[in-house]
């Protein structure tokens, strides 16, 4: 089969399912859904990585290296919402600290941008935010699997090796050079592992992402997104297509710092992180009826604009 027969089959296999879960009853249509979103979703991003792969190369030659990963996360944001019907809203923060705003962080590099890690479709929200000149991060082990590793292998994704102390810490040290020589900013999930939260929470911060902005020398990007429970659970085997609200906040500058103030760092950026993560996911309604959670600095008009809205 051609290519194009390939990216035909997705919205194919999605309308198909659909149609067929009209005529069944909801558990198993449900399920179908589930299913038919999960598997476009693993051969869009197939056919992607297959097209970043492609491009990377002629881009490297001319001098753009530095935009295959932008170029092909657009690619994927688009064939997604045409196909399943979710995306994802990217916002700026216009609420400035040291002077700029979420918006100037998306316009401004190199930067180490940091968000929450839900579920595999956080894949898509990169695609959505993604800026120009910005590059992910990534366990080893993913560089060797088919189509997606090479991809990324081209496009200065940055590989750790997290059984390895050592070659993690030269990851970084590579990776911050890298930043300062050619401007290209880096997005890491400090998280860690996706956390499938049912409301809006997250996991503890690993310090990597903050060691290497201290290291760089660059602001730190905090990326929020609303809990997205309604419309993806994977444990729950549920998916809803719909739009997931996303805010980039203001820079949290790290010139002069070092290593000692790497944990002062941490807990500033995680507890404006968990601030914002309340506001988006129970204003947005999809905090799925639950109390708010407490958090560190969520202003009191804040949270009273959320429990009136709730």
């Amino acid at each position: 089969m051609s290519w194009l027969t390939y990216l035909a089959l997705p919205p194919l296999l999605v309308l198909a399912m659909r149609l067929f879960a009209l005529v069944v009853p909801a558990g198993p249509a449900r399920l179908l859904s589930y299913y038919a979103f999960a598997l476009a979703s693993f051969m869009l991003l197939g056919c992607c990585a297959l097209y970043g792969t492609l491009v990377a190369l002629p881009l490297r030659l001319i001098g753009y290296g530095g935009l295959i990963q932008w170029t092909v996360a657009r690619a994927f944001k688009w064939c997604m919402w045409l196909t399943t019907g979710v995306t994802f809203n990217v916002t700026g923060s216009m609420r400035k600290e040291g002077g700029l705003s979420g918006e100037d962080a998306l316009r401004d590099r190199p930067a180490v941008f940091v968000g929450n890690h839900q579920t595999e479709l956080d894949v898509l929200m990169l695609g959505c935010m993604f800026p120009k000149y910005t590059s992910v991060t990534a366990k080893k082990s993913l560089k060797w699997v088919p189509l997606l590793g090479w991809f990324m292998a081209l496009s200065k994704t940055v590989f750790i090796d997290r059984a390895n102390r050592t070659r993690s810490r030269a990851a970084f040290d590579s990776a911050a050079e890298t930043m300062q020589s050619t401007r290209q900013s880096v997005f890491i999930f400090p998280e860690g592992t996706r956390s499938y939260a049912s409301n809006p929470d997250l996991l503890p911060f690993k310090k990597g992402a903050f060691h290497l902005a201290v290291q760089a020398q660059v602001p730190i990007v905090p990326v929020v997104c609303a809990n997205y429970h309604h419309i993806l659970d994977v444990k729950g085997r549920r998916f809803c297509p719909g739009v997931v609200d996303v805010t980039v906040l203001p820079p949290i500058q790290t010139k002069g710092m070092g290593p000692e103030h790497v944990d002062g760092l941490v807990k500033k950026t995680r507890d404006a992180m968990m601030d914002e993560l309340i506001r988006l996911s129970h204003i947005s309604g999809a905090g799925n009826g639950e109390p708010l959670p407490r958090a560190s600095g969520v202003d009191e008009q804040i949270r009273n604009e959320v429990r009136r809205r709730n």
